[in-house]
């Protein structure tokens, strides 16, 4: 008998993430604050990476649907909910920061992202998905990092110049471009531009299909699909973290 986590016992847990899960199995992962569109704090980071542990270790999900409420994925952060001052403050968001981007590509089953508008912090989130659905009102963002002198180190350095290669990648990082929904549909970012109203039914229907296939197939893609990336992240995080860090103490 399994002692890894059931549904039950985690889906309220977070404050910040509405977790619903259908009889097929697919699991909706909604990113909120209030209820209205996630403002991203040091909670959320955390809770994140928490809630991605519990999602990966339940056999229960069988593909699952990332989202954000409102009419934004991520547009706004709280730095004061912050503590970025001292080595022992970095040491946390380092621990915390890892952990979150690692546990995400744990999750063993297929990742579909049904961003629902602007992702202006922390996009990386919802492109490492395996399916990504964009609203016409989505752009991405690095806002937090560069532009507000901080080094892009926590994961947004290795994701953005996977997905739109070195060159573009560097050049969005660097400099704070926007990219509009059908810019990064032609950079390759996303799959497909859908009306508001239609991207978490189409991200819901495709998990829907996903879920009704092999268990095996559906844990082994989602495993050799994400290797790469994977190793790209054990690689590169930490590196990127800690000079960040150093960055920010230096500010």
């Amino acid at each position: 008998m399994s002692i890894g986590p059931r549904f039950d016992d985690y889906s309220e847990r977070y404050e910040n993430i509405r977790l619903e899960r259908d009889d097929d199995g697919v699991l909706q992962v909604t990113l909120h604050t209030g209820g209205d569109s996630l403002i991203w704090t040091s909670q959320a980071h955390d809770e994140l990476a928490y809630c991605f542990t519990d999602i990966s270790c339940d056999p229960g999900n069988k593909a699952v649907v990332l989202t954000g409420a409102g009419s934004a994925f991520c547009a706004e952060i709280d730095f004061n909910s912050f503590q970025l001052g001292t080595p022992g403050d970095w040491s946390h968001v380092m621990f915390e920061g890892k952990r979150l981007l690692t546990n995400l590509m744990n999750i063993e089953v297929p990742v579909v992202a049904a961003i629902n508008g602007p992702a202006l912090v922390h996009p990386e989130i919802a492109v490492l998905s395996d399916i990504v659905l964009a609203s016409e009102t989505t752009v991405f963002k690095d806002g937090p990092h560069f532009p507000s002198g901080i080094v892009p180190g926590d994961g947004a350095h290795v994701v953005w110049t996977h997905v739109l290669g070195p060159t573009r990648g560097r050049y969005f990082l660097l400099t704070g471009q926007e990219i509009g929904a059908r810019q990064a549909l032609d950079h390759g970012v996303v799959n497909e531009v859908l009306p508001p109203g239609k991207v978490l039914p189409r991200a819901r229907e495709l998990a829907a299909g996903i879920a009704a296939g092999p268990a095996l197939a559906r844990r082994f893609s989602r495993v050799v699909l994400t290797h790469e990336i994977k190793r790209l992240l054990h690689e590169q995080l930490g590196l990127g973290l800690a000079h960040e860090a150093l960055a920010a103490l230096d500010l």
